[in-house]
């Protein structure tokens, strides 16, 4: 029984597997731009407050004396919060790219020095909740910025093993076998009278597969994500021929907006999958995108077969679409999915514009 050589290439779920382990190998120390979203400075703000709520619940039975201290105290710990905010957004990424090992300490040291600061000034004006040396607020102060920034550090490290599952999820979903074997066939098909053409269809689909076998980890743009739509799409359009009409309005500023990657594929292949592929007469699929002001919104729409049942799916592809875009952006992004008024069924992205 014979061997095959060992000719030194993988197969595709072993690069995925490689990328998995590349990704989590190299997953950040604790990155800085989170603290800048406004998602983490709520959750900032409230651990602050909850943390001195609980110390003053010690030292004032009444509800009502401890609604007055709590008064008194937000005047120290607001302040406080938002000024080590500041000087942490003002740190950006330089400092866990060049000195990763120092981003905890220098941190902790921020959040002394601006609860320190402040307490010094309230106490100056004799505003301080009550006198003590600078070394308590201090002491709290950097505490809890550390707390904060380990937070920063944990939710990076979550975030690859849950992009892994949404990749894999994704790929299974992708890459179907009849997609695969439908696009050969069209390339075949394309060689005899077209070879020009059957050339850039195996090249969109090695585009694709490269795609899926990305970093896991590294958010992508708009611009790039809608290249990756396009080429997916065109291959669809050989497929369906007049049966697919594809309109894409993309506005030029917002092509600079962060998305995970292999975000906006998903959405045009459920739009495909559930909108044009059941009709007998097919369908039409919008791709938008606006910016307006700090904001960029893009939707996929699609027309619903009315000849043919509702084809059920499974929801992964919107349901990691969602989830990878809440672990990038936080609370600044939302996804939305429905009937619009005219019959056609829309997925709405809402994200920061960069």
């Amino acid at each position: 029984m014979s061997t095959a050589p060992d000719t030194g290439q993988s197969t595709l779920f072993d690069d995925l597997r490689d990328a998995v382990e590349a990704g989590v190998s190299a997953a950040e120390p604790a990155a800085l731009a989170p603290l800048c979203r406004v998602g983490m400075v709520l959750r900032a703000l409230l651990v602050a407050i909850a943390v001195t709520a609980i110390g003053l619940a010690f030292s004032h039975a009444r509800l009502l004396d401890w609604a007055l201290a709590m008064g008194t105290w937000a005047t120290w710990v607001v302040p406080s919060a938002l000024l080590w905010l500041l000087l942490a957004c003002a740190a950006g990424q330089g400092l866990a790219r060049r000195w990763p090992a120092w981003v905890a300490p220098v941190q902790a040291l921020a959040g002394a020095v601006a609860a320190a600061l402040v307490w010094q000034l309230l106490d100056h004006w004799r505003l301080a909740p009550r006198p003590a040396s600078w070394l308590a607020p201090a002491l709290a102060g950097g505490a809890l910025a550390l707390l904060m920034v380990r937070t920063v550090r944990w939710r990076e490290r979550a975030r690859l093993p849950a992009t892994a599952a949404a990749q894999l999820a994704d790929l299974q979903t992708r890459i179907r076998p009849h997609f695969l074997f439908n696009t050969l066939n069209t390339a075949i098909a394309l060689v005899q009278h077209d070879p020009r053409r059957a050339e850039e269809v195996l090249e969109d689909l090695a585009e694709l597969f490269r795609a899926t076998l990305g970093t896991l980890n590294r958010a992508s743009t708009l611009a790039e994500e809608a290249e990756l739509a396009r080429r997916y799409l065109s291959i669809e359009e050989l497929r369906f021929g007049a049966r697919l009409t594809v309109r894409w309005d993309l506005d030029p500023n917002a092509a600079s907006a962060r998305l995970p990657t292999l975000a906006l594929q998903p959405l045009v292949e459920n739009a495909v999958r559930h909108g044009v592929e059941p009709a007998a007469r097919g369908g039409t699929i919008e791709v938008r995108s606006r910016r307006r002001r700090d904001r960029v919104l893009l939707s996929v729409t699609n027309t619903v077969p009315l000849e043919a049942a509702p084809r059920p799916g499974h929801g992964i592809g919107l349901a990691s679409v969602r989830e990878r875009l809440r672990l990038l952006h936080d609370l600044d992004a939302d996804v939305h999915s429905g009937i619009i008024e005219d019959g056609r069924w829309r997925v709405s992205l809402s994200l920061p514009a960069e």
